[in-house]
């Protein structure tokens, strides 16, 4: 009797950022609590700013993506309905080494993490054009407005729970200045999956995603034992508290409110002309 072979499993290259709230999103599926019968998966983990510009180049089938960044991609990318980083009256910030207010940073010089941000589009809407940028990789902003070497620093991630260990202060939260000029939460990212792939296989993958991110909400502790070692010297505590601002219901359905603030993000970076065209959000 000929031995029938089980069909090849079908790879999807996922890519996220080092962090702990992709880490704990992704848990389940980096480490086998999900299997798939008929996918594959591979992890490939850098920062935002480098997995928007490989998005542009539409290089991995499943990826992290900055909302700005996808207003670049809707021709080979749509918007998986769960998986979003949302601040939700609170996110990116711009810190300094002396306190000051918004109207303190026209003519500065700013440490940004890359122009594809959503942080970046965030600051445009909040300031125009009245500040200078240079792009930093995200881990050396804080470092940067320490020593002096920029008057002011865009941070993410993370630096958004330390800036004040390094004695630096907060001139503004960008998610709360969303907040009153909108009523919506801030979305930051989301994970985009190639049309390519075919309908059928962007459902089933975008639902194994929403598989591993309540896995990791209904298993905590052991996702944050994985997700921990992304933290860059967060403690315990710092890393659950980050890992709950970006992992939580949000993440699991945007909802209609998350999709409005896409449309509302998207729509008003276009009225200022920080994006050159009009984006027909689509979401799977």
């Amino acid at each position: 009797m000929t031995a029938t072979l089980a069909p090849e499993k079908t790879l999807i290259r996922i890519g996220h950022s080092p962090d702990p709230d992709d880490a704990f999103m992704f848990h389940a599926l980096a480490n086998d609590k999900i299997v798939s019968p008929k996918y594959r998966f591979t992890h490939e983990l850098q920062d935002i700013e480098t997995l928007n510009r490989r998005a542009l180049k539409g290089e991995l089938e499943l990826s992290a993506v900055s909302i700005h960044g996808y207003a670049y991609i809707t021709e080979t990318y749509a918007l998986c309905h769960c998986g979003a980083s949302m601040g939700d009256n609170y996110g990116p910030m711009v810190v300094a080494r002396q306190p000051g207010d918004l109207a303190s940073l026209a003519g500065k010089r700013i440490a940004v993490p890359g122009t594809l941000t959503t942080a970046f589009l965030t600051l445009k809407l909040c300031l125009g054009d009245t500040f200078t940028y240079e792009v930093h990789p995200f881990d050396e902003i804080l470092n940067l407005v320490e020593a002096g070497k920029v008057d002011a620093g865009l941070i993410i991630h993370e630096g958004q729970l330390t800036y004040a260990e390094q004695g630096l202060s907060l001139i503004v939260d960008l998610g709360e200045w969303w907040m009153k000029e909108t009523g919506l939460p801030l979305p930051l990212g989301g994970n985009a999956i190639r049309k390519d792939i075919g309908t059928e296989a962007m459902h089933e993958v975008t639902d194994l995603l929403k598989r591993s991110i309540v896995y990791g909400l209904e298993h905590r502790r052991e996702a944050l034992d994985h997700a921990k070692q992304y933290g860059r010297d967060l403690d315990d505590a710092k890393a659950d508290k980050f890992v709950g601002m970006y992992v939580n219901d949000w993440t699991i359905d945007f909802g209609p409110r998350g999709k409005q603030a896409v449309v509302e993000l998207l729509n008003r970076a276009y009225a200022a002309r920080i994006i050159p065209n009009p984006v027909t959000v689509e979401f799977v």
